[in-house]
């Protein structure tokens, strides 16, 4: 499991009810056994645990399973190579232990605060091999060179004659990688949590050490349904960026009667912070669309309808950007149609498929592109798929083997595609391959005209931003219907796609804080 799926999965439990701080227990407890079962099968008794930990939730883990250690009739020592604690869940599981006083536990804490500190420790100076050290310093939370003190601590951890166990991954090791930049511990075993790390994973033995997995009560959910911890995935912008550097998008639609869906598109991907939009649009609708909005720029093409004679002006703009929205508002007409399955096989960007678009395309042109993101509701996925079946997407239920037949049913047919496939309906289904994404927000109030647009709006723009299909898609989706709650709460079923857009910032503003 990559990294970030982790951190994505933890955060998400919050929104099931399973608070950070109880699945911080359960780690803690988990990790306790887990070293219990190891010291009963080398020491063959109790012997001293020594715990080095850092200013993160790995050593919040190490600050629990002390308690559990010591009730077991180990005695532990604490090594805190920071005292600015940054998890709240550790501080408050660090603050337990310093109000065990009077002290009536083998407990031990010290403060290597100094290069000295850490070389005049037990562990730097025993040859005693009758013990465990706990590596809960860094966990995932590496990033660039050690700094010297922990780089010293992983020496002497290294040098000691001790079991070495270290929790979730050997600190100094890069969870996705498996390589170690600067120093790693290399520990006896590796206990990680939930699922193994894809660094951990692919590392030889002699790197992790023997691998244990610990089941700490994440539910499957927590894993599939979207939520405000998949905002990890998109990235704060950087202070020093310029404009451009977050996001370039080429929204290609309009026609003679329909401007606004493009203008729309083109508001929302602006909403979730794309620096630069273009709409491609026909001569008259692009008028209309510079008038809707000054902060799109806007390329009149000649002409009623989109159409072939527009493909080279079309291509030469998606050179200049990040992804492009093929659709909103194209209207349907067999030279729109030959121009948009035209451009799917000359753009070699990123490409949302929306509303006019998934009428017209090939199925066959795209279905070897990853780097696609198709937005259909039910009767056009069928219609794109050549679905002649009854199906439905229909899993708000609590019937397992229903919701799990319905979601397969959706695999088998998708995975014609290497893209990513948004199924819009009460419950979104956000699919790619094996991987599937469930999300909840949105309301009944979304049947008006133009959310759909929204989406595709975001949807490029994340794809602008260096997210994934998968996870633009599945981002997408999340923001779009928590716009729409918003708006809901504000105007009932009576607002608008333009309203939903107006919340799409305010959206973006909490899901990042």
């Amino acid at each position: 499991m990559d990294p970030i799926d982790m951190m994505v999965t933890d955060y998400n439990c919050e929104y099931l009810g399973l608070s950070r701080l109880c699945l911080m227990e359960s780690a803690g407890k988990s990790l306790a056994e887990e070293v219990g079962k190891i010291a009963v099968y080398t020491f063959s008794k109790p012997v001293k645990v020594v715990i080095f930990t850092g200013s993160g939730g790995n050593g919040g883990d190490g600050f629990v399973a002390t308690r559990y250690l010591l009730n077991r009739g180990y005695d532990v020592d604490i090594y805190m190579l920071k005292d600015n604690i940054h998890s709240k869940d550790a501080k408050v599981n660090l603050e337990i232990l310093k109000n065990m006083k009077p002290r009536l536990s083998r407990l031990n804490i010290f403060n290597l605060k100094t290069l000295e500190d850490i070389n005049n420790c037990e562990v730097a100076k025993s040859v005693d091999d009758d013990f465990i050290i706990l590596d809960c310093i860094l966990g995932t939370g590496i990033e660039g060179k050690l700094q010297t003190n922990i780089k010293r601590a992983i020496e002497v951890i290294n040098e000691s004659s001790g079991v070495k166990i270290s929790v979730d991954v050997p600190s100094g090791l890069d969870p996705l990688t498996g390589e170690a930049d600067d120093l790693a511990v290399i520990p006896d075993y590796t206990i990680s949590f939930h699922k193994i790390k894809t660094g951990v994973r692919n590392a030889d033995e002699d790197v992790v050490g023997g691998l244990v997995t610990a089941d700490i009560g994440i539910p499957f959910e927590a894993e599939y349904f979207v939520n405000y911890g998949d905002f990890l995935r998109f990235n704060n912008r950087d202070y020093n960026s310029h404009k451009g550097n977050n996001g370039r998008l080429l929204i290609v639609g309009g026609s003679f009667d329909y401007s606004g869906a493009p203008a729309i598109a083109g508001m929302a991907a602006i909403g979730v912070g794309a620096d630069l939009v273009y709409v491609a649009a026909p001569e008259k609708a692009g008028e209309a669309i510079k008038a809707t909005s000054p902060d799109l720029i806007v390329k009149s093409l000649e002409g009623d309808e989109l159409s072939l004679d527009n493909a080279s002006d079309i291509i030469e703009l998606s050179e200049n950007v990040d992804s492009v929205v093929l659709g909103p508002g194209a209207g349907i007409s067999e030279d729109t149609s030959k121009l948009f399955n035209l451009l799917v096989v000359k753009i070699k960007k990123p490409i949302v498929l929306d509303a006019d678009a998934l009428k017209q395309v090939d199925l066959s042109l795209i279905k070897n592109r990853e780097d696609i993101i198709l937005t259909p509701h039910i009767f056009e996925f069928k219609s794109f798929f050549k679905v002649n079946n009854d199906l439905k997407l229909d899993i708000d239920t609590y019937d397992f083997k229903k919701v799990d037949e319905n979601i397969t049913e959706f695999q088998k047919i998708t995975r014609q595609i290497k893209g990513s496939v948004i199924v819009k309906g009460q419950y979104d289904l956000i699919l790619s391959g094996n991987k599937f994404k469930i999300n909840k927000t949105g309301n009944p109030g979304m049947t008006v005209g133009g959310t759909g647009d929204a989406l595709s709006g975001i949807a490029g723009s994340l794809f602008a931003q260096d997210l994934s299909a998968f996870d633009s898609a599945a981002l997408a989706v999340f923001i779009n219907g928590l716009a729409g709650d918003r708006a809901f709460e504000e105007k009932g079923n009576g607002f608008s796609a333009t309203d939903l857009v107006s919340f799409i910032g305010n959206v973006i503003k909490d899901g990042l804080c």
